[in-house]
Formats: structure tokens, sequence, C-alpha cells
């Protein structure tokens, strides 16, 4: 059952992760189009899905302080490898929108 469990958390990392890397390059994509409102709703999904990411994370790592250990196999490296590859996509997402929004002579939100 634990290892379920465990397998459940490291998925969702994985999958939420993707999610939010997609939604990102999408937002990006729309910029690039001058469709800002498209390229927010986009940087919305991508930081619910890094929310969701999130909750699995703090899963894990309550269970780790309350002496309940996660195996640490390679697919859990690989799951905080992909969380950290998205937040950090998501994080330059929006510094590219913001990048079209002051190309169109808009505000940004920066």
């Amino acid at each position: 059952m634990a290892e379920e469990q465990d397998l459940e958390a490291i998925m969702g990392l994985i999958i939420n992760g993707g999610n939010a890397k997609s939604s990102s390059m999408e937002a990006i994509m729309a910029a690039k189009k001058d469709d800002f409102e498209t390229a927010a709703a986009k940087l919305a999904e991508a930081d619910a899905a890094l929310s969701e990411a999130h909750n699995s994370q703090t899963d894990m790592l309550t269970k780790e302080a309350n002496g309940d250990h996660v195996q640490v196999t390679l697919l859990t490296v690989h799951s905080q490898d992909h969380l950290m590859n998205a937040i950090t996509f998501r994080d330059l997402a929006g510094e590219v929108v913001d990048v079209y929004k002051k190309m169109a002579g808009l505000p940004t939100d920066n």
C-alpha cells in the first residue's frame, strides 16, 4: 500500500510538472501571436498544475518528516527533476510573455 501511495505521489509530480511546462510553452506561443488573454490563461493553468504538484511533493515530505521514509528510486529523482524544470520554465515563461507585452506597447505584470 505504501509503495502504491509513493508511486501515486511520484506520478503526480511528473504529470503535473509536465502539464505546467506544456501550459507555459503554450503561453509563450500565444504571446508571440499577441494573444495575451490566452497567454495569461495558460500561465494560470501552469500555476494550478504546479500547485497540484506541490501538494504531491508536500505529502511526500510530510511522510518523510514523520519517519515514514520514502524509498528513493530513479523514478523519485526523475519526478523531482521534472518538477524543478517545470518551475523554472514557468518562471521564464512569465518573463517572456512580459517581453512580448512590452514589444506590443502594453504594460507588463512586473
